[in-house]
């Protein structure tokens, strides 16, 4: 009864006076919510007030996700703004499903809409399918409210049940989200990952989105594996079927860089140098980290951390550069008189392969002072340290 109440109130918000409260609400303050839920309830339906402002919170959450211009036009469901892929990466994938020839996509466990969106924005006709009805209105109605009704069909149906034959590729994105919070076996994805997987291989092209901390060692021999961040932040993995099987890769974005496994061995082990690199974590995510460290003449400080070190700096959009200045044994007291004696008031801690938390340890330093410094918690040859020093100038 409750998705048949959400689907009625879901509805209102379409009409005219559902449309003029939502442009009323579109910038504003969640502080003053009770007052201005007052005052719109003196001439609106009260239901109808409250479905306006659940949806004004949730295009403002929307904004990271999907922009300005985007989220206060489309429409959410609280699943669909924590779930949906963000703009930029689901830019990027439409790209490359063009890239390939594809003129149309079944998208699979669609969700509100948001890479069906990106597929249509790139001249791909698409199969939009949800078995959530409250879920497959919003995603109609994104569709509509962004003039792309024509490119994309919006069916409420179980995925496990449709027929994508006539389809160049299938997208599969399954639910990584229970009541429970997030699920880790792929095999209790849902649909499940073995499903999607035979879906990938009956398909011309495929791609399936995964959670990025899958094991490599259960990605389909013929698939082809990518991570992908964006701003520095691990957003997914993907595997694509129809490409390259067995290729792996890290793209960054923005900008579109991508690192292409080459097989390397581990990197060889070596003393802190001038030059600390911290790999963008979906390098570290596709093991591509002994790629970077040979282009840029390294070695690891650690053979279980994926720090590298280098004495010369050398541009890369694979890791960020340090310039290290101190290389210390683990000692609270013994930092906490270095920054005092070198006036460091802003303290940017790091750490990988340490307990130790960052903020307790920055409350117990009581950094103060005019400049700044970056310090990192880690082990060389296994051995606890610290590593202090700045980013490199750009």
């Amino acid at each position: 009864m409750g998705r048949v109440t959400d689907l009625a109130a879901f509805s209102a918000l379409l009409t005219d006076e559902g449309q003029t409260l939502l442009a009323a609400l579109r910038d504003y303050s969640p502080a003053q919510e009770l007052a201005v839920a007052s005052r719109l309830r003196r001439e609106h339906p009260a239901e109808l007030v409250t479905a306006a402002l659940g949806q004004a919170r949730l295009r403002q959450r929307a904004v990271a996700k999907f922009g300005e211009q985007d989220a206060h036009r489309m429409y959410f469901t609280p699943g669909g703004v924590e779930q949906s892929t963000r703009r930029t990466v689901a830019e990027h994938r439409a790209a490359a499903f063009a890239r390939l020839g594809v003129r149309s996509v079944a998208d699979l466990c669609s969700g509100v809409g948001g890479d069906a969106i990106a597929l249509a924005r790139a001249g791909i006709r698409v199969l939009a399918v949800d078995r959530d009805p409250l879920t497959a209105e919003a995603a109609r109605a994104n569709a509509a409210a962004l003039g792309l009704a024509d490119l994309i069909e919006v069916r409420c149906a179980d995925v496990t049940g449709v027929d994508t034959s006539g389809y160049d590729a299938v997208f599969v994105d399954p639910a990584r989200r229970g009541g429970r919070g997030r699920i880790f076996d792929p095999e209790a994805y849902s649909p499940p990952l073995s499903w999607a997987v035979d879906a990938a291989r009956r398909a011309p092209r495929a791609a399936l989105k995964i959670a990025p901390g899958i094991p490599h060692e259960t990605v389909p021999p013929e698939a082809a594996a990518e991570w992908v961040s964006d701003g520095g932040d691990v957003k997914e993995a993907v595997l694509w079927f129809g490409t390259r099987p067995g290729t792996v890769t890290a793209t960054l974005l923005p900008g579109g860089h991508a690192l292409t496994g080459r097989g390397l061995p581990d990197p060889e082990v070596r003393p802190v140098g001038r030059w600390l690199y911290e790999p963008d974590g979906a390098v570290i995510r596709a093991h591509l980290v002994a790629e970077v460290a040979e282009d840029l003449g390294g070695g690891l400080i650690d053979g279980t951390i994926a720090y590298i070190t280098a004495d010369e700096l050398r541009p890369t959009p694979y890791a960020t550069a340090y310039e290290i200045t101190d290389v210390l044994p683990f000692n609270l007291k013994k930092l906490k008189a270095l920054l005092r004696e070198r006036e460091v008031g802003t303290l940017t801690v790091k750490k990988r392969g340490s307990a130790v938390e960052p903020e307790e340890l920055r409350r117990k330093l009581k950094p103060k002072g005019p400049h700044a410094a970056t310090v990192f918690l880690t082990r060389v040859a296994g051995a606890p340290v610290m590593l202090l020093g700045r980013p490199a100038a750009a």
